[in-house]
């Protein structure tokens, strides 16, 4: 459940367009989440979702940076991914997220860390207010 395989990593280019154009924002310092629901079938077997972890070449000049942070985040998000994979589950949804990392310098770990103890209840909710809340209510309207 603590691994991040590669079936779990965002590299199609379809659904990374798509992601960006008509996916869903929001932010929690410093990170700028994206996150679209996608078909069950879109996604390998048995993945909820795909991650893609960003880091700007403008604001973190170095590679040796961008990696470090690359890493620092994916590490965060492997911890912290099954409560996030069990709500998914649960409610039979398949969603595509990126993870973006807006700050301009490399925080430490144990900041981001608890960063993400705050951002996956955030980005639950968000799922949850905009998915199931507009299902219910196409349920409860005739046609």
């Amino acid at each position: 459940m603590y691994t991040f395989g590669k079936q779990e990593h965002l590299c199609s280019n379809t659904l990374i367009g798509e992601l960006y154009h008509a996916g869903h924002r929001l932010m929690l310092f410093p990170y700028s989440i994206h996150w679209m629901p996608v078909r069950q079938d879109a996604l390998p077997d048995g993945i909820p979702l795909q991650v893609m972890v960003v880091t700007s070449k403008k604001k973190n000049h170095l590679a040796v940076d961008r990696n470090r942070i690359k890493r620092l985040t994916r590490e965060c998000y492997r911890l912290h991914k099954p409560e996030l994979h069990t709500f998914l589950h649960n409610n039979n949804i398949a969603i595509v997220l990126s993870l973006n990392y807006i700050h301009n310098s490399i925080m430490e770990y144990s900041t981001l860390y608890h960063k993400f103890d705050k951002l996956i209840p955030l980005l639950i909710e968000d799922i949850s207010n905009k998915l199931l809340t507009n299902h219910e209510t196409a349920v409860e309207q005739p046609l």
